[in-house]
């Protein structure tokens, strides 16, 4: 029982708190740092490890191909629908997301989360169209800056490496800021150093082992896992009536608790449950700008949709969109308003606003409602979103690096090829001297990689001296060369992988040196990254795009992005005195994303309307065949689309127009659906909403419901469909393996013209 004495210290504690606004900090550390390591290294790391094993060997024993440098960059370029919803998904769940949304709820109400979703996922339904344009146009590319250096050559494309470097820098520096926010606040004494060293053995090692392939694997995992912990927060928040927290626990107590409470400036009558938000409205329209360069200038986005048909690569985008919508806006409305009902109940805030930025609420809410295993939970769910988005990110570098840096001006294969020479013999490519009807003096006479006997017999020789440390040369006269030149490149791309994993490690003690935090990171990079988005997608949708455009475009937007953040920062209090906070501030950010990709987009066409030399339709034609040509002459892009071309007559490979028809459904879906989302979720949802002033009590628990019911639909389909699918293809791929292996032994160790032929019975592709 108190004593009076303990009652007076108590109401003057109370006191001080109020008048001094001074919060402690309520989110305590729940780890050790060994157990954290444990937890982290040991346990998700370990376990990452084994699924890139067992990646490798469904490689090397099912699909037979994990001698192929673009298998470790593509995972073998057909990924299913499924699982390429839930990479989409999951690569987007940055630890940022988790944290951030709940922060936007304790700032702007109901209203700011589902704003800063629908800013996102604005650009991933867009995607899809540029996704299936890319992929009909450019099968064989691996990279978007591949398109840029067969279009536009060196000089477009140095720029655009550089661009893209810097967008794959910018989105680095803002997970390894959100990896320390969340390993920190929940690892006793954590250390600069441990943190890094632990984020970066997470990003690299799997990596290292199984490529890509690895990444869609931990990415399913990764996603089962946050829906699994966000469903666990759902019930112990929302339907918990034994909770010992009286504000929290069902829908009307925390209605009647955050109704009490006076609500940003902003908001319709200072409510937190409305839809009426200017602030959540405008930082909607920010993060539509500011998601672009995420969406279409990071390489890890790219390469997750060329690993995908683009069938599956639509459906997949689309489906990812709708997963990844179901995690922040579900989150916020759960961790979010929970904080605002206990900060009721509390009659103060339980952080300070530096706390409420730096994305401990999500933390706090935790740890409160399940004591140190909600600390666990959370530090459980950031680790994984680590895992995908940073490996990502160390795959797209070493992409660019391999294929756009070292194999295009440090050691290509044959020097001063041009978009139309053979890489094998230096000559004119086929399709090109037809259509230019160059004489056959000229004409590449490569014979097919998959159909070469010689290459049969080198692959067969080398794998019955599988047991020997070193392997014999190999012998076919036309593509001997390239293969050895091949393998070098595989074992270029595991030191590229290494390097670019350790350099992790200063990089993030040279930013964590300088102070900057995640918001200001994320968006003030994204100023100088959003120049790069035009064009990029008028480099693969507009014929007559050249490289000047490109690259007075680039330049003029990064220029007028910077002046305008400059400009509109100037006029805060504090000008650019105060240059962390202020270049953050709203309308800052507004003024340089719209100059920046407004700038970009205008030079671009402009520049390229005096500059292109397309006038007839044959030019278009030669134009895009430069994309089109983009491949490995040892494994043609053909080869993987010839169960999708079933029935058509085509020499080599098929014609655009044939790829055109194939893939003209998904076409329509890519428009069509991604039209009908966004109205969805960025018209009729808040238009309804918004008609609602303030919420009452059955409105509110109408939009709960709806966004837990939604929730738990994405859950199952997360949980059931991408290992439902994978095995379906796995087992599909082992009979026609199997099938193959009764017609000889050499089948099985190269792609062969026979790839996708069925058992007898079955119509194969008409290739002439």
């Amino acid at each position: 029982m108190k004593t009076d004495e303990d009652i007076y210290w108590q109401s003057l504690l109370s006191e001080l708190i109020v008048s001094f606004n001074y919060i402690p900090n309520l989110v305590e550390p729940v780890l050790e740092r060994y157990e954290s390591a444990l937890l982290m290294i040991l346990g998700f790391g370990g376990f990452s490890i084994i699924l890139a094993l067992v990646h490798n060997a469904l490689r090397k024993h099912i699909f037979h191909d994990e001698h192929n440098l673009d298998t470790t960059f593509d995972a073998g370029g057909n990924v299913s629908l499924s699982l390429t919803a839930v990479t989409v998904a999951s690569q987007l769940i940055w630890p940022g997301d988790i944290l951030h949304s709940a922060t936007l709820t304790a700032k702007n109400g109901i209203a700011g989360p589902f704003w800063y979703a629908v800013g996102i996922i604005f650009n991933i339904f867009i995607f899809p169209i540029f996704s299936v344009q890319f992929k009909t146009r450019a099968p064989g590319a691996k990279t978007y800056l591949q398109v840029i250096h067969a279009r536009f050559g060196r000089n477009a494309h140095v720029v655009f490496c550089c661009f893209a470097l810097l967008t794959n820098l910018v989105i680095t520096i803002g997970i390894l800021l959100a990896g320390k926010a969340t390993i920190q606040s929940l690892t006793k004494n954590a250390s600069d150093e441990f943190t890094l060293l632990t984020m970066a053995v997470l990003f690299g090692s799997y990596s290292l082992i199984g490529g890509l392939g690895t990444t869609f694997y931990v990415s399913y995992f990764n996603a089962c896992l946050v829906f699994v912990l966000l469903i666990v927060f759902v019930v112990k928040i929302w339907h918990n009536t034994d909770e010992e927290e009286l504000a929290i626990g069902d829908v009307e107590s925390m209605y009647n608790a955050i109704t009490c409470i006076k609500g940003p400036e902003g908001n319709y009558d200072h409510n937190y449950l409305t839809f009426r938000s200017g602030v959540a409205f405008l930082f909607g329209v920010i993060e539509v700008f500011v998601s672009s360069a995420v969406t279409y200038c990071d390489q890890a986005s790219w390469q997750s949709r060329i690993a995908a048909k683009p069938t599956q690569g639509v459906y997949g985008f689309l489906l990812g969109g709708l997963m990844w919508f179901a995690i922040p806006s579900t989150m916020a409305t759960t961790t979010g308003l929970a904080y605002l009902a206990l900060s009721a109940g509390n009659k103060t805030n339980l952080l300070t606003a530096d706390q409420i930025d730096e994305g401990l609420v999500t933390p706090l809410i935790a740890e409160t409602v399940l004591g140190s295993a909600g600390g666990i939970l959370v530090l459980t769910m950031g680790a994984m979103a680590l895992m995908s988005t940073g490996s990502g990110e160390v795959m797209a570098m070493s992409s660019i690096i391999v294929y756009d840096i070292y194999q295009t001006y440090i050691r290509p294969f044959r020097r001063g090829l041009t978009e139309i020479d053979c890489v094998l013999c230096g000559k004119k490519k086929k399709d090109i001297v037809k259509k230019a009807n160059s004489t056959d003096t000229t004409r590449c006479s490569c014979p097919d990689a998959s159909s070469c006997q010689q290459c049969k017999d080198d692959m067969k020789h080398r794998h019955d001296q599988h047991a020997n440390a070193i392997k014999p040369p190999y012998t076919c006269n036309t593509h001997g060369q390239y293969r050895s030149y091949q393998d070098s490149l595989i074992g270029f791309k595991d030191w590229c992988i290494v390097m670019v994993t350790i350099s992790i490690i200063p990089l993030g003690l040279v930013v964590f040196e300088t102070g900057i935090d995640l918001n200001w990171i994320f968006y003030s990079g994204a100023i100088v990254t959003i120049p790069c988005f035009p064009p990029v997608i008028l480099s693969i949708i507009w014929v007559k795009a050249t490289g000047k455009g490109l690259i007075s475009g680039g330049i003029a937007g990064l220029i007028c992005g910077i002046t305008g953040t400059l400009v509109a920062a100037s006029m805060y209090e504090g000008g650019l005195s105060l240059f962390l906070k202020n270049t953050v501030q709203d309308y800052a950010i507004l003024a340089g994303t719209c100059s920046s990709f407004g700038a970009s987009l205008l030079g671009c066409i402009i520049v390229s309307l005096f500059t292109h030399n397309i006038k007839s339709v044959e030019d278009e034609i030669l134009e895009w065949q430069k994309m089109y040509d983009i491949e490995n002459p040892l494994y043609p892009w053909e080869l993987n689309y010839r169960e999708d071309l079933k029935g058509l007559v085509y020499e080599g490979k098929p014609s655009f127009e044939q790829m055109a028809q194939t893939f003209r459904r998904a076409k329509m879906v890519a428009y069509i659906g991604g039209a009908f989302c966004i109205v969805v979720f960025a018209v009729i949802v808040p238009g309804i909403m918004a008609t609602f002033p303030k919420m009452d009590l059955v409105q509110f628990s109408f939009w709960i419901w709806g966004t837990q019911i939604f929730a738990v639909v994405m859950a199952l389909v997360v949980i059931i469909a991408p290992m439902s699918e994978e095995i379906y293809k796995i087992m599909k791929e082992y009979k026609k393996s199997s099938y193959k292996m009764n017609g000889g032994y050499g089948q099985m160790n190269i792609i062969t013209a026979e790839k996708n032929e069925e058992p007898e019975g079955k119509t194969p592709v008409t290739n002439v």
